[in-house]
């Protein structure tokens, strides 16, 4: 009996111990470093314009005007809000999923002025796992261009500088694709933040 009281204090002390390092000193420490060292990052990467928030380089918005470049689909029930965001888990043979990427390529193409056959994007016509990665891919931006110049009347070239200033490239050189972010190549075009 008296073993197992010593194994229980033991147990006991060693919850408690990884209970305060994991669940304080840890998360504390990663706090205090994100503050010291990024704390734009560490704040939300809020993107401030006239002394007010207008959004985050780490969250899409949802833009719809012919004006704006419009970001990937949103896999979040109601749009582009972080609540419910998260992947549909809808797998590569559901016939849902299938309907859907079908539909929104029809409708890319056509608020595009793209033909029947023009290849479009896989980031237009499919979600991310999250539903709301701020970015598009290159291919995807250049294929807006045109109706944004058109909208805006400015020219394809203007749009394509827009395009070039605000393309970033692979994570460390070598992850990923080059891609565009779509809040602020919007905040861009409407002359609220520069590249």
């Amino acid at each position: 009996m008296n073993v197992g009281l010593k194994e229980l204090k033991i147990s006991v002390l060693a919850i408690g111990l990884l209970s305060v390092l994991a669940g304080g000193v840890y998360p504390l420490t990663v706090w205090a470093i994100g503050r010291l060292f990024f704390p734009e990052k560490a704040d939300g990467s809020l993107i401030v314009a006239g002394g007010r928030v207008v959004g985050s380089s780490l969250l899409a918005q949802g833009f719809s005007d012919k004006r704006y470049f419009h970001p990937r689909p949103s896999a979040a029930e109601r749009g582009y809000r972080t609540p419910p965001s998260g992947g549909h888990n809808l797998g590569p043979l559901s016939r849902r999923l299938q309907d859907d990427i079908r539909a929104r390529i029809e409708a890319y193409r056509a608020e595009n002025g793209l033909g029947p056959e023009a290849l479009v994007p896989a980031d237009a016509a499919t979600s991310s796992a999250s539903g709301l990665d701020p970015h598009i891919s290159v291919a995807n931006a250049r294929l807006q261009a045109r109706r944004v110049a058109q909208a805006r009347g400015t020219t394809m070239a203007e749009i394509l500088r827009k395009i070039e200033a605000h393309t970033e490239g692979r994570t460390f050189g070598f992850l990923g694709e080059p891609r565009v972010n779509v809040l602020l190549i919007n905040l861009d075009l409407e002359g609220i933040i520069e590249p």
